[in-house]
């Protein structure tokens, strides 16, 4: 594996990040999308994940972005605020190389050190062996799927519910740094 770095998102990655998005988007079963959003639209999510002071993270080699990943909130009620939700994408010319691994690896760290508890992998096909295998070796267990929720490619497809505890998960209570009520 060439030497990897991987750092933070920023608003000049996000044309190379729209590009390998936009791949998995028109080949693949891992996005329900099936239009590529446009770099504006791009922009606007990852603006609202960093605005949010939720890491999005780049996997470089080379000089080259050839993945990313990001987490978002699992849902948006108030009881949910302590679990998010990972994403993460590989250049299929440098997919099975270990950089899919790097870039959730520094995201379960990243939202560890943030205060959340759980991480949920929404994971597009039940089929997708790649993306399974990477969340069950970094400790996600299957949680359940959601058969013949989609259809893309003409095709029905399932969707994949995997979870895992971030540090003391749910042993201990939370530091709970929003006790504003909200919706």
């Amino acid at each position: 594996m060439s030497a990897a770095h991987i750092r933070n998102a920023e608003i000049g990655d996000l044309p190379t990040i729209r590009a390998l998005y936009a791949h998995h988007v028109e080949h693949s079963l891992g996005t329900f999308e099936e239009i590529a959003p446009t770099l504006a639209e791009m922009t606007r999510r990852w603006q609202s994940v960093t605005d949010a002071g939720l890491p999005y993270l780049t996997c470089e080699v080379d000089g080259a972005v050839v993945g990313y990943c990001y987490a978002g909130l699992y849902r948006p009620r108030h009881a949910y605020r302590f679990s998010v939700e990972d994403s993460v994408y590989v250049s299929p010319d440098h997919a099975r190389r270990g950089f899919g691994r790097l870039l959730l690896s520094a995201l379960i760290d990243r939202c560890t050190l943030l205060g959340y508890r759980q991480m949920i992998a929404v994971i597009g096909d039940s089929g997708n062996a790649s993306s399974i295998g990477l969340h069950g070796a970094l400790g996600f267990a299957k949680i359940g799927s959601f058969p013949s929720i989609g259809f893309k490619q003409n095709r029905w497809v399932d969707v994949m519910l995997m979870q895992r505890a971030l540090g003391d998960g749910d042993a201990t209570p939370p530091a709970d740094r929003d006790t504003a009520a909200m919706a």
